[in-house]
């Protein structure tokens, strides 16, 4: 009410008309425009992050603005406006080929953390729909820093999809020590053999059934699969390819990773080398 009669009397007025301190007005007054603001600020995040980030890195991404402020009351905002992390849905999901059956040991033996840049490589694949048909999309990810140094897609779950995942690397091949991935078969062929023997890497590969033994790649590709591919179906293979790249290139230059301390894994890179 003093708001809106403000034009046409004094706020000394207003305030003695209700009976209410004067303080009092300008106190609530300032928290109703702060929360606004504040609204308006995680709002703003939220769609920076494509729509993906939920309270914690909402959190950590108002922290870096000097801004402390509850996961509970993200919450409560980000329910107030409807804003819904890409995570609280349920999916689809596939169900695993043949196995790769080489005897390969487990060399990596969970030792994810604390690798030097290139030291080692992770990779898995997964689909994604392009014109309501299958594709498949492979990813590199240097444990270093987790960032994505290759990908590659295609019409064809195979080795070829690793291969050109590999060609893509900026990094001469030589300096990667060591190729860790899962039992599935398109890592079980002689091409990806000679290409990793031509580099001199050290090959890797999971206990059978054990999806722990290459948890950041299964982690990273959770992340993947609910900010890239659920719910959506690509028009061509080359649209997907243009929008896969834009995406990898957010991921490893803007979106902050929790397992980092909320930096990208180029910030980490930028602050670690």
């Amino acid at each position: 009410m003093i708001r809106s009669n403000a034009h046409k009397y004094s706020i000394s007025a207003l305030c003695k008309c209700l009976d209410i301190a004067r303080s009092t007005y300008y106190y609530e007054a300032k928290g109703s425009v702060q929360e606004t603001e504040l609204e308006a600020e995680i709002e703003k995040i939220f769609l920076n992050s494509r729509k993906v980030y939920g309270s914690r890195k909402i959190k950590a991404a108002l922290l870096k603005q000097g801004k402390k402020v509850s996961r509970r009351k993200i919450c409560k905002i980000m329910k107030q406006k409807n804003l819904e992390s890409a995570y609280s849905k349920s999916r689809f999901k596939a169900h695993r080929g043949k196995y790769n059956e080489a005897s390969t040991p487990n060399e990596l033996n969970r030792q994810f953390n604390g690798q030097n840049r290139y030291e080692t490589i992770v990779s898995d694949l997964t689909y994604v729909r392009v014109n309501y048909k299958w594709n498949y999309i492979c990813i590199l990810i240097d444990l270093f820093n987790r960032e994505i140094i290759g990908y590659s897609a295609g019409p064809n779950k195979d080795a070829k999809l690793v291969y050109d995942a590999f060609a893509t690397v900026k990094a001469n091949l030589t300096e990667i020590k060591m190729f860790h991935t899962d039992r599935g078969s398109e890592y079980n062929n002689h091409l990806i053999d000679d290409m990793l023997g031509t580099f001199k890497i050290k090959r890797s590969l999971s206990l059978k059934g054990c999806p722990y033994d290459n948890a950041v790649a299964e982690s990273t590709f959770k992340i993947f699969k609910a900010e890239f591919v659920y719910g959506r179906n690509f028009d061509s293979l080359e649209k997907m390819r243009l929008e896969l790249g834009d995406y990898i290139n957010w991921f490893n230059n803007y979106r902050l990773h929790g397992s980092l301390g909320y930096l990208s894994p180029k910030q980490y890179k930028a602050k670690t080398l």
